[in-house]
């Protein structure tokens, strides 16, 4: 199998723990709400169960292309609202910082060194929904060692939208099928296939917490299947 000429990372789940990471966050406002009936972990869920919705506006032209940061403060507003939460209480300046949660996420255990040694043989970009800031203070704070910040905001498209992977590659001066997606998500790693792209799937079966991905019905044969980042970096020769 040929090898690719440059690597494209999905970055939520795939590089860093989403989850974990934002019930942190969450947990010192449930307190100080008094909030027992919601665990941090169902915040962070519920928060999450808005972002591809929230995208899906974007995607199909309702409304204008923004940043995730803006997607993440309205998603977070409205989960407020579903659960008797007034904004208004909470107070400005503390939805502000917990919506740069997601500017604070830690990598998974194997990512930094997996990354490390695959940037030593490859050229290593993101390719996520997330915007420029969010990507760049996630990876100064999580030394995640990215040679460039691509995805969304570059290109003006979320995934799964074909111009997100396509961009990609152009944006790299090469070939789709030159370009592989590294992703813990099925259901982009088909999206990116169906653009000539190769894949790699990484296995992250604490994304949400043990349970089931909601993508798992879009599996398939990829080129590279593996359980970490260092696996990755075996496979590839790096």
């Amino acid at each position: 199998m040929k090898l690719p000429k440059a690597l494209a990372f999905d970055v939520f789940g795939t590089v860093v723990d989403w989850r974990g990471g934002i019930a942190r966050e969450a947990a010192p406002l449930l307190d100080l709400l008094g909030r027992t009936d919601i665990t941090p972990e169902a915040f962070a869920d519920g928060w999450r169960a808005r972002y591809q919705p929230a995208m899906a506006c974007v995607r199909s032209g309702e409304r204008p292309f923004v940043i995730l940061d803006t997607l993440h403060r309205e998603t977070l507003e409205d989960l407020l609202i579903s659960l008797d939460i007034d904004s208004a209480a909470v107070g400005d300046a503390r939805l502000h910082g917990l919506t740069l949660a997601w500017h604070r996420l830690d990598p998974w255990p194997d990512a930094v060194a997996g990354l490390t040694r695959l940037k030593a043989r490859f050229p290593i970009v993101t390719l996520s929904n997330g915007n420029i800031a969010l990507m760049l203070d996630m990876a100064r704070r999580a030394g995640l060692p990215w040679d460039a910040i691509l995805g969304a905001e570059v290109s003006g498209h979320y995934k799964p939208d074909p111009e997100a992977y396509l961009a990609t590659a152009r944006q790299l001066g090469i070939q789709p099928d030159e370009l592989c997606l590294v992703a813990a998500h099925h259901s982009d790693l088909a999206a990116a296939r169906d653009c000539g792209l190769m894949t790699a799937y990484v296995d992250r079966p604490m994304e949400y917490g043990g349970r089931p991905a909601p993508d798992r019905h879009f599996a398939q044969n990829w080129e590279w299947s593996v359980g970490s980042l260092i696996e990755l970096a075996d496979l590839l020769g790096a």
